[in-house]
């Protein structure tokens, strides 16, 4: 089967234009005042009925713009009758809004500050001291805590998390338990001598305890950081071992696709490689027994009981670790701040997500993924957290979307990959089930294909808002992304987040429109890192994002930016093919290919030759193990030639078994192309980074091929 985000079996490797200056004073808030098309929803309703007018309605050539409903009672509505009543800001356009929080960024982000009334015990002195990157430091002598945002005027008996997995059936945990047992762990913590600045890792699933572990830390001031149990053991030591934690809260396993995993000797071996430890705590999933000596029962834990604290820290004080993929070498420990996190996730997941007290938001992902934590910002916003541990395609693709009703979710978020095996198996998941609460589908991971949208609206509710959104683990926030008040366009990204100036940049450094160019982000955002861990003098962070353009951040994205503010993303721009002169980005192949019903995955790099040439490789994987026949082979030629251009036809095509992937399940392209370039399989790639290093033995071999063709 096509690879569904993540294979959750252990790892074996390792056992444009310039921003306005100001806004404009204008009387009204022009551009809410237009209407969609209106029109009875044609979606299920559940026990949450949509309505008349709700969601977005269909517009000519694939755009859907929101209804009157959705732009009156969107948050983004609400933030801007604040700023015209507060601050006498008025703006005709998305695009006027967005160059207004860009040009004038301390304004933006103080309003940001004032319209979700975030508290500090202690005021900021001022919002940026500067605008240089890296370097640029926010709301500087405010203290706060990221915990006690998320309990703020909380009802205790209203619903904080909904979980389910393949080992547990749908429970509830209000916000009252919940808060009851962040601060047993919070009090225990405090008790095995953890304060702020330490760490506390942890090697769990996503599951009720790790949300409770997580913000009992952060409660304390304390520095979490997160591996799935699916990492193998290799992975995650590099990982934990840099940031030397004090404690450790790990699983004895899990269930995957109805397969127990035990994880125990991976704990032990885990706890002997952190010689920083003082402390242990095992959580029971499986019930696959006692660790040995050494090992807390987490049912200790939870006993200590206690009153809940927060403990006041600067702004800029690090609320987690989060690393890179680590396609090579050890992986970059990136730390985020409680503050600059706080600000980010309110603006991002309030103003772009549209979340609210009692929404129910779920995204499919494990807690080696940012979005685990991106989920758990919710919290801040009163939404319930939508929890689930298990194979999404276990028994059947159709499992998230039965989860979806049984907690009547209203923003499903998935990756794209999950959103396009959907499509291909051709599941239409809202006349299965009742999504009448649902209200956004977001994706990410990689771009989502025009078809993939067409598929949401046709085969899963007509009136969603459906957000493609682009970030990155680095900024725990997506740089490109959705907007209830916008059109949405298949195969596009509907706006440039507020806050973030992103351009794309041509190889003179200078930003384009309607063109395909670098992404680059050249003001600072509060939630880029504040440091990368042991980076002293910050050499490795400024090689990382700020070496190409200094004082620009780049992202590694090739991203084209359209006269109306959408963006496309083209593909990694460190693997993006350029043919006699012209750049061609990954997704647009993949998109072509992969929509043919004979192909269920593939994979394009393209190479320099010795003699000057360019090789370019298409490797397919046929479904159902199917050959790749002359026939095949050239219905997929002419999928590319008319879909794409005779410029983009491959040099070959080849069949693979499996095309390698991280373990956040995205294409290993660049590392791929290292192997076929010669590199040393090390210095090419990380295994213990890859959720199938067997898939790249196959290249390893084609490398050896091609250089005895070019000897």
């Amino acid at each position: 089967m096509f690879p569904l985000c993540f294979d959750r079996s252990p790892s074996r490797a390792g056992a444009g234009g310039q921003a306005a200056p100001c806004a404009a004073r204008l009387p009204a808030v022009g551009f809410l005042a237009a209407g969609g098309p209106k029109g009875k929803n044609r979606g299920r309703t559940g026990k949450r009925e949509v309505g008349d007018g709700a969601g977005c309605r269909g517009r000519g050539r694939g755009a859907r713009e929101p209804s009157d409903v959705v732009r009156r009672e969107a948050n983004l509505t609400r933030f801007l009758e604040w700023l015209q009543r507060e601050r006498g800001l008025a703006f005709g356009d998305y695009d006027a809004l967005w160059r207004w929080s860009v040009s004038r960024l301390e304004e933006f982000w103080e309003c940001v500050w004032r319209f979700y009334d975030v508290r500090a015990s202690k005021p900021y002195r001022r919002v940026l001291s500067g605008r240089e990157m890296p370097g640029a430091r926010w709301f500087e002598g405010a203290e706060l805590n990221y915990a006690e945002h998320v309990f703020r005027d909380r009802p205790a008996d209203g619903v904080a998390l909904l979980f389910e997995s393949e080992l547990s059936p749908l429970t509830r945990i209000t916000w009252g338990a919940l808060r009851e047992r962040v601060a047993a762990v919070a009090n225990w913590l405090r008790g095995v001598g953890v304060g702020p600045g330490d760490r506390v890792v942890s090697y769990l699933p996503n599951i009720p305890e790790t949300v409770v572990a997580f913000l009992a830390t952060a409660s304390l001031g304390a520095v979490w950081s997160s591996c799935s149990p699916d990492f193998g053991t290799r992975s995650v030591i590099d990982r934990f071992r840099q940031i030397e934690p004090k404690v450790l809260l790990a699983v004895d396993g899990y269930r995957y696709g109805g397969r127990d995993f035990v994880r125990l000797g991976e704990v032990r071996e885990i706890r002997r490689a952190l010689p920083t430890l003082e402390a242990a705590v095992l959580v029971p999933y499986l019930g696959a027994g006692a660790p040995g000596e050494g090992f807390v029962p987490w049912d200790e834990v939870v006993r200590t009981g206690g009153d809940l604290a927060f403990e006041p820290v600067p702004f800029e004080h690090p609320l987690w670790v989060v690393y890179s993929s680590g396609t090579t070498g050890l992986p970059k420990a990136l730390v985020h701040s409680h503050g600059g996190i706080l600000l980010e996730f309110l603006k991002f997941l309030g103003l772009h997500l549209d979340l609210r007290p009692g929404d129910r938001f779920f995204w499919f992902s494990t807690t080696g993924w940012i979005m685990w934590n991106i989920l758990q910002g919710g919290l801040l916003l009163g939404a319930s957290a939508v929890l689930f541990d298990g194979n999404p395609g276990h028994p059947s693709l159709d499992t998230l979307w039965g989860l979806a009703e049984r907690t009547e979710t209203t923003f499903f978020g998935a990756g794209a990959a999950y959103l396009t095996a959907c499509l291909r198996a051709g599941l239409a998941p809202g006349d299965a089930h009742d999504l009448g609460a649902l209200r956004a589908v977001g994706s990410t991971g990689s771009p989502l294909p025009a078809d993939g949208f067409r598929w949401v609206y046709e085969r899963v509710k007509p009136d969603v808002l459906l957000g493609s959104v682009s970030g990155g683990t680095d900024v725990a926030t997506a740089f490109l992304g959705c907007c209830p008040l916008l059109p949405v366009r298949a195969g596009e990204l509907q706006c440039r987040c507020l806050g973030v100036k992103a351009e794309a940049y041509d190889e003179a450094g200078h930003p384009v429109v309607d063109e395909v160019g670098e992404l680059v982000i050249t003001e600072p955002m509060p939630s880029m890192p504040i440091h990368l861990w042991n980076d002293p003098e910050g050499a490795r962070y400024r090689e990382s994002y700020f070496e190409t353009y200094p004082g620009v951040w780049r992202h590694g994205d090739w991203v084209r930016i359209t006269p109306r503010g959408s963006a496309v993303i083209v593909g990694r721009s460190d693997s993006t093919l350029k043919r006699m002169g012209v750049r061609m980005g990954t997704s647009e192949f993949y998109a072509a290919v992969e929509s043919l019903p004979e192909v269920a995955d593939s994979l394009i790099v393209g190479i320099d030759t010795p003699d000057g040439g360019y090789l370019m490789l298409l490797f397919v994987v046929p479904e159902g193990g199917r050959p790749l026949d002359a026939a095949l082979e050239e219905k997929i030629r002419e999928t590319i030639r008319t879909t794409l251009s005779p410029r983009h036809l491959p040099d070959r095509i080849l069949a693979i078994a499996q095309v390698p992937r991280t373990l956040n399940g995205k294409k290993l392209e660049v590392p791929v192309k290292k192997v076929l370039m010669g590199f040393p399989l090390e210095k090419a790639v990380n295994l213990d980074s890859m959720s199938n290093p067997d898939a790249i033995a196959y290249f390893v071999d084609l490398a050896r091929t091609l250089r005895g063709a070019d000897a």
